[in-house]
């Protein structure tokens, strides 16, 4: 598969010597806000936020082969505080927090005064968007393929890498297409959604990577919560990674450390080629209001986590690169003259 030098440039930087991602989210926004004053989230300033991001960081980052920040309250904050290793890679996320429309059919919008050119300007490695999607509601559905693929075209012209993290949902009472059955889904029955999960992020990962994006940011197919057998987990994975056509990567979701530990495992047995691992490295620190305490439990807890995630994805993913069919992450060499057409 042709790639092209900045994206590939990109992609290097994204993954540790073996070609696994192993990398650490702390893009989150309204969601760290709930987590710091559950109560009064509007309560929670900026340099609340930017303390808490610049403290994890500097606890992580030296251990991940990469760091998802946004532009709010990270991502330049880190670089100027010299708290994001020169050697590690960078993503930085270009969607508005949250979502428009119904919490059944939701859009994503993105973040104001932003773009591809200026992440690509600020020297980061990868653009990043997370899109709600659920392949079984057309319209809204095509809705989101078509802001990905603009953006898909705007970072083939910036020539900077594109991972996209899409979330599914549960939504009203439809038919799915992709399981023939009615379904109640307006949030009341867990069970339900965790029914047809598997083929909506499945269906999602084939939908997303026809696409000309670089790296899929997946969900774990399935709820472990009301499937634990690990040969049927395996089994979704695997269907997962087929769907699959380009590299892709397990996200947390929110999930306990222990349970996410298990997905990892699983999914990189799987194909996949590693992690962007976000709350189930560091959530319980965000209840601790010592910036001091928070700081050791950053270094003791979630560092070590980070190192954990990393040595099974390690031992167990597929490089990134072979998923191009790239062995060793050669590539073909450029021709004579090739920049100056560049």
């Amino acid at each position: 598969m042709n790639i092209s030098i900045g994206k590939l440039r990109g992609l290097q930087q994204l993954a540790d010597s073996k070609g696994i991602m192993t990398m650490c989210a702390i893009d989150h926004r309204g969601a760290l806000k709930r987590a710091l004053n559950e109560k009064n989230p509007d309560a929670v300033n900026y340099q609340d936020i930017v303390d808490f991001k610049l403290d994890l960081c500097q606890a992580v980052a030296p251990f991940a082969s990469a760091v998802l920040l946004d532009p709010e309250y990270g991502a330049g904050q880190a670089i100027a505080a010299g708290l994001l290793p020169g050697p590690k890679g960078l993503l930085v996320s270009i969607e508005k927090t949250g979502y428009t429309g119904d919490s059944t059919a939701r859009i994503t919008e993105l973040l104001p005064d932003w773009s591809v050119k200026k992440v690509k300007k600020m020297g980061a490695s990868a653009v990043k968007l997370l899109i709600y999607f659920r392949p079984d509601l057309k319209d809204v559905a095509s809705k989101q393929l078509d802001l990905v693929a603009r953006l898909a075209d705007q970072c083939l012209e910036e020539d900077i890498a594109f991972l996209v993290e899409p979330v599914s949902y549960p939504t009203e009472e439809k038919e799915s297409p992709i399981r023939k059955e009615r379904i109640n889904q307006g949030g009341a029955s867990p069970k339900k959604f965790a029914e047809i999960k598997p083929g909506l992020v499945i269906e999602t990962a084939r939908q997303i990577t026809a696409l000309p994006i670089d790296v899929l940011k997946a969900e774990f197919p399935a709820d472990i919560k009301f499937e634990q057998d690990e040969g049927k987990l395996l089994g979704l994975c695997q269907e997962l990674n087929r769907a699959s056509r380009l590299p892709w990567v397990l996200l947390s979701a929110g999930v306990d450390f222990e349970s996410f530990r298990k997905q990892v495992k699983i999914a990189c047995k799987a194909g996949a080629s590693g992690f962007l691992a976000g709350r189930a490295l560091w959530q319980e620190g965000a209840q601790i209001r010592s910036r001091e305490e928070r700081m050791k439990f950053f270094q003791n807890t979630a560092a070590p986590r980070l190192k954990e995630l990393a040595e099974i994805a390690d031992s167990y993913g597929k490089p990134w690169y072979s998923r191009l069919g790239a062995e060793n992450g050669k590539f073909a060499p450029v021709t004579e003259g090739w920049y100056r057409s560049y």
